[in-house]
């Protein structure tokens, strides 16, 4: 009896353990599955891209901002035409001068000297073609009553009019050297500022016109040339003879009028801009040449037209396309037409419609039909951006 006793217990132990090792292998199996489920699950959730959306808007064009540089009207720098030393300066940067008013003068001890031997070679001249022209009436005389050949005579006459020339000849290297004499005085040009005097009393002159080499600079401010390189995209908008704003860094809050008065008509072909000539009045004498400035040129742009930021478009082998999503949060992406870049945000004339949810910043590898998750914050894209630049 014990011996059954003994038995019964250890078969009822042993399919104890076996059902505890069964439910303990199904657990298991159960919480493995469960997490291989959880971690497909995470995983597919993770695979779908998060984006932010926003809405095409209306395009405001209002201003169109571009830097440029301000140069005088007129600008002439100052050369020497004679060698020499500075006697003296009259004016210095920043003074006002007028139209044939005297800027320095130039000692010039070599060009004396080279009139008064013109002079006296002259002098010589015009005395030996008095002689020559003496001895040829008289000649001629002698030639009716025939006490003289026809041969003589015409010597006579021929050098009578060489030493003529001669004459005319020295003369003319008279006038070459007092003509110099006269560009030992530097005057003005035009009414302008002196903005540059690169020479002082004493300072050896030479002739020349190399850059760098100029005496003085005198500048027309009273008006000013504004120079605005526009890109071609955005050529549309400039017309000749319109109005722009023109403003600069140290005058803060101002503007300044100016006026189109030239277009290049033609695109450099290095940068992809024309050069458009502006012009501004100056007399408070406010701006200053050589400086940068920025021009805000009038845009009209089409209602039609509607702009999103530049991080929406993706450019590629398939051109330039906006990815949208669709109800279904599924990727769409359209074909677009680029109107006019305007840096902070692209003007496209074709291809989006203004209800569309746009992805702002289209992730790498998206395609069409790809299912996208919607970030929270843009889930009322029309918030997202107003369409002014």
């Amino acid at each position: 009896m014990k011996t059954d006793f003994l038995r019964s217990r250890q078969k009822l132990f042993g399919l104890t353990l076996t059902a505890v090792a069964i439910i303990v292998v199904i657990t298991g199996l159960i919480s493995r599955r469960s997490q291989a489920e959880q971690l497909k699950q995470s995983t597919g959730e993770r695979n779908i891209p998060t984006v932010s959306l926003l809405s095409a808007s209306n395009v405001n064009t209002a201003q169109l901002e571009l830097p440029a540089r301000i140069e005088p009207w007129a600008r002439a720098p100052i050369y020497a035409r004679v060698s020499g030393y500075l006697k003296n300066w009259t004016v210095d940067i920043g003074s006002k001068v007028k139209a044939g008013q005297l800027l320095a003068q130039i000692e010039t001890p070599d060009l004396d000297q080279q009139l008064l031997q013109a002079k006296a070679e002259l002098a010589t001249a015009q005395s030996n073609l008095a002689l020559s022209n003496s001895t040829a009436q008289r000649w001629q005389a002698l030639l009716s009553s025939d006490a003289v050949s026809r041969q003589e005579v015409d010597e006579k006459t021929g050098d009578l009019t060489a030493r003529q020339s001669v004459v005319k000849a020295l003369q003319a290297n008279v006038d070459r050297v007092q003509s110099l004499q006269a560009y030992t005085r530097l005057v003005a040009p035009f009414d302008g500022v002196v903005t540059a005097r690169n020479t002082d009393i004493g300072a050896l002159i030479n002739v020349g016109g190399a850059p760098g080499s100029e005496l003085f600079v005198i500048s027309d401010v009273r008006r000013l040339r504004v120079y605005v390189s526009v890109p071609q995209r955005q050529l549309a908008v400039i017309r000749s003879g319109s109005v722009a704003q023109v403003s600069v860094p140290e005058r803060p809050g101002r503007s300044y009028a100016a006026k189109v008065e030239s277009l290049a008509q033609a695109i450099s072909p290095g940068s992809g801009t024309m050069l458009i000539q502006l012009s501004v009045n100056n007399e408070s004498g406010e701006l200053l040449p050589g400086g940068f400035a920025t021009v805000s040129f009038a845009a009209a742009s089409s209602v039609e037209n509607v702009s999103v930021p530049p991080g929406a478009l993706m450019i590629g082998k398939n051109g330039v396309q906006v990815a949208t999503v669709n109800s279904d949060n599924r990727v769409v992406l359209k074909q677009v037409t680029v109107a006019r870049d305007m840096g902070n945000v692209i003007e496209l004339a074709a291809g989006i419609d203004r209800k569309d949810r746009i992805v702002e910043s289209p992730p790498d590898g998206l395609a069409n039909g790809d299912l996208v998750r919607i970030a929270a914050s843009s889930q009322n894209p029309q918030n997202k951006q107003k369409g002014t630049p």
